[in-house]
């Protein structure tokens, strides 16, 4: 599943440095705007120590980790929703990315020039905010001239749809993103179809200077409670240090270095395994001699739907899945050894794969 996570803010706030910490594709960095100008894309390793217990039972050929694709998009300033800067061409990446990774500066440094002249992460944020939110009130006032004139001819479908266009219309001119307008799930549909930059799910990042890792700061502090109506994460996290924690090759040097910090995993860890549920995702595998292999699902598929991620033949004729509980697997030591324990269970149609099965397809075409 290619889903992608677009790492937005506003010019010189560490997106860039990041995404080079993120990806082996190196976005240039620099000290002043729009040093990203098309958006770079990068396919991140989801980390998961549960493909490392696999493969020492197993011991396949080769262990294949499921991914995440990362876009580094060009820097946003005030007025971007009226085509300033590079606002148009913005707005189109952030509109085909599936969530945002909102990157904002909680670091005071005199040598970092800040585009609105100080350190005010509220203020940041808001900015960003806003320029989606007039975006957002012009696809949806559009939309209602569009069905005004069907509800006025009596269409109750359409009079419906309007009041729900006029709610939205209301909560984002008061300043609330889509995903913070409160409307039952089935009213979604009204404005599906407009791609709402707003209603996309967003995980915020504090990028904090390196004696703030552990702590956050008073920044930090100030954007969780401004965040709190949003339901939203922050993640803390030092853009500089990832980037040499991200030169490490060498995983007891990489540890010795965290440790130094007083951190047990990076902070990167956190954002990508962040991201991947923001997206909704889970994971099964499929182990065997030949491979060990993570698959990516959105959660709550059943098990043809599963299937079908490793080739479409497998859901059209799916016939049943054997799942195996990783618990059980470490237990029992092999798949065998499962099978003779009576852990191994056959599921149908109706199974809803949970996050950790291990699963074998059995099906027909």
């Amino acid at each position: 599943m290619a889903l992608q996570c677009g790492i937005v803010g506003l010019p010189n706030v560490g997106k860039s440095t990041l995404f080079n910490a993120l990806s082996s594709a190196k976005a240039e960095a620099a000290n002043f705007p729009f040093c990203t100008i098309e958006p770079n894309v990068g396919v991140v390793t989801v980390p998961d120590n549960r493909l490392k217990i696999l493969e020492g039972l197993v011991n396949p050929n080769r262990v294949v980790p499921t991914v995440i694709e990362f876009v580094d998009i060009a820097g946003l300033v005030k007025g971007a929703s009226k085509g300033e800067g590079l606002g148009n061409k913005f707005l189109a990446n952030i509109r085909e990315v599936d969530a945002i990774i909102h990157v904002i500066r909680c670091f005071q440094d005199d040598n970092i020039v800040h585009v609105a002249g100080s350190v005010d992460p509220v203020f940041d944020k808001e900015v960003i905010d806003t320029e989606l939110q007039l975006k957002d009130l012009e696809s949806v006032e559009k939309k209602i001239a569009r069905i005004e004139k069907i509800a006025k001819s009596g269409d109750a479908k359409a009079k419906k749809e309007l009041e729900i266009l006029q709610h939205f219309k209301k909560g984002l001119e008061s300043g609330k993103n889509a995903r913070a307008i409160e409307v039952e799930k089935e009213d979604l549909e009204a404005v599906r179809d407009l791609h709402l930059l707003t209603i996309k799910p967003v995980l915020y990042v504090a990028n904090v200077d390196e004696n703030s890792i552990l702590t956050g700061n008073d920044y930090v502090e100030q954007l969780r409670d401004n965040v709190k109506e949003e339901h939203a994460e922050v993640i803390v996290l030092c853009a500089a240090i990832e980037s040499q924690i991200a030169e490490f090759e060498d995983q007891d040097e990489k540890a010795l270095f965290l440790s130094e910090y007083g951190l047990d995993e990076s902070g990167l860890n956190k954002l990508i395994n962040g991201a991947y549920k923001l997206l909704n995702l889970i994971t099964y595998f499929t182990a065997g001699v030949q491979e060990v292999r993570a698959w990516t699902i959105k959660k709550g598929w059943k098990a043809p739907q599963a299937a079908g991620v490793i080739h479409t033949d497998f859901e059209r004729g799916f016939i049943k899945a054997e799942v195996i509980k990783l618990p059980d697997y470490e237990k029992f030591k092999s798949e065998a050894a499962c099978r003779e324990n009576g852990k191994i269970a056959i599921e149908g149609k109706e199974y809803i794969v949970q996050d950790g099965d291990i699963m074998h397809f059995r099906f027909n075409v």
